[in-house]
């Protein structure tokens, strides 16, 4: 159990609360497992009928505690396994397995897996201050969550490429029209905004409803696959004198030096 996640089910909405403001919403090994858990149980609650994830402190998420990561992946790569660490990777997989649907409101930062994630939400309410971006490669390492298949699919190539491949910040406006998110709505109006589209699914015929998500979201039948496969490209990113230069760069607060790290290579 972790107090840095927050579940509350009422009127047949589950809401996920990240409650780690102090640290910018930034998930850790307990945050991913209690969130997983919460997805995992309520697929067979008859009383669920949709998801709400929600931050805190004007921040959705940063994404990866980058020490709680670099100490679980590192544990994991010399392990042998995948680079991704159990829980997060966990996570990661639980995601398009859900059949219910899943709400995202975002306020502030949503940085790594804290944008990624968005994709397999069905509906995405942001605030103006709302900001997406996705770092993996200046970490030396590549996209996940099966973010290879669902942003291109969601965004276009170009977009995806400029998003994930040169980092760009997407701002809430960039977001809606190039349709990440639904609808930018002013902060105070955020959390009423995505809990009323949830609990007007969660009054729609249940049957009905999963079936038309599923029928909706059937474009991917390899998602699970791609997750795999990114994974198993981070055992070997991790590894690399780049990746190894980026975490050692953010740990010491300097620039990286990847041409450096090339070289020592």
């Amino acid at each position: 159990m972790t107090q840095d996640i927050d579940i509350k089910a009422a009127d047949g909405v589950q809401v996920i609360r990240f409650l780690r403001a102090e640290k910018k919403n930034a998930f850790t090994g307990p945050m991913y497992a209690a969130m997983s858990r919460a997805l995992e149980a309520a697929e067979t609650d008859d009383a669920i009928a949709a998801h709400v994830f929600i931050g805190s402190g004007g921040v959705f998420s940063a994404g990866n505690d980058i020490n709680d990561f670099l100490r679980r992946a590192q544990a994991t790569v010399t392990g042998g396994g995948q680079g991704i660490p159990t829980p997060s990777l966990d996570f990661i997989r639980r995601l398009p397995k859900v059949t219910k649907p899943m709400i995202a409101a975002v306020d502030g930062l949503a940085i790594g897996v804290g944008a990624t994630m968005l994709l397999h939400c069905d509906l995405v309410y942001a605030t103006p201050a709302a900001s997406l971006r996705t770092p993996f490669l200046d970490l030396g390492l590549i996209q996940e969550a099966g973010s290879s298949l669902t942003a291109p699919a969601r965004l276009g190539y170009p977009r995806a490429f400029e998003l994930i491949c040169l980092g760009e910040p997407f701002s809430a406006e960039r977001a809606l029209h190039a349709g990440l998110i639904n609808a930018v709505v002013p902060a105070e109006q955020l959390e009423a905004t995505a809990l009323a589209s949830a609990r007007r699914l969660a009054a729609k015929p249940r049957q009905a409803l999963m079936l038309s998500r599923r029928l909706l979201r059937q474009g991917f039948p390899d998602i699970g696959a791609m997750i795999d496969q990114e994974a198993e490209a981070y055992a070997v990113l991790m590894r690399s004198p780049e990746a190894r230069e980026a975490f050692t760069a953010f740990l010491e607060k300097r620039p990286p030096d990847f041409a450096k790290a090339r070289q020592s290579s």
